[in-house]
């Protein structure tokens, strides 16, 4: 699969369109659509299924040096507000303040980043690992790992980081039921 091709792929779900171009109109620092909400667009065209099929919400992501949560609140707001037609549950943070909540929610520990890009390659799984922006010149799109797994349905664990078996054993079987032609390579 190429750039092109999962360009295509994931833009024929409207919902993420409309969001890329609401996030291209804001202007927020370093804004990304990211993780299931593309790859699982594509595996619903790929497999036949409407293009919403099983995805659980959208995230976006973003990287603004103002880590207190009123600023955080102000965007998830303006989103919101901006955003609410589309009958989706849309999940906004901002990546410069994610070391500041994730320890405590997920007994892990997570590092400050640098960049939305960071937080991308932090997912749990591999074919997950991809964003998506508008630029002057037509699309962005981050995918460390290419399309190839994204293709051909497999989901992988990333272990290049501080990894929940336990989380990922349940996404893969929620997604397992949704898609049943995943393959699922196992976490340990």
């Amino acid at each position: 699969m190429s750039k092109d091709e999962f360009l295509a792929l994931a833009l024929r779900n409207p919902v993420n369109g409309v969001i890329i171009d609401e996030l291209r109109r804001l202007a927020l620092p370093d804004a990304w659509l990211v993780a299931g909400c593309l790859v699982q667009t594509a595996w619903n065209v790929l497999t036949g299924r409407a293009v919403d099929h099983g995805i659980a919400d959208y995230d976006i992501f973003y990287f603004d040096p103002d880590t207190s949560w009123d600023a955080e609140d102000a965007v998830i707001r303006k989103l919101q507000t901006r955003l609410g037609h589309l009958d989706a549950k849309i999940e906004i943070r901002n990546q410069a303040r994610v070391h500041l909540w994730y320890p405590a929610k997920h007994e892990l520990p997570y590092p400050p980043l640098s960049c939305s890009t960071d937080g991308i390659d932090r997912f749990l799984t591999q074919n997950t690992q991809v964003g998506l922006r508008r630029t002057d010149s037509g699309f962005d799109v981050y995918v460390p790992h290419g399309f190839d797994d994204i293709a051909s349905l497999i989901v992988r664990p990333n272990r290049a980081l501080n990894f929940s078996v336990a989380n990922y054993a349940a996404k893969a079987t929620r997604w397992k039921g949704l898609w049943p032609e995943l393959t699922v390579i196992a976490a340990n």
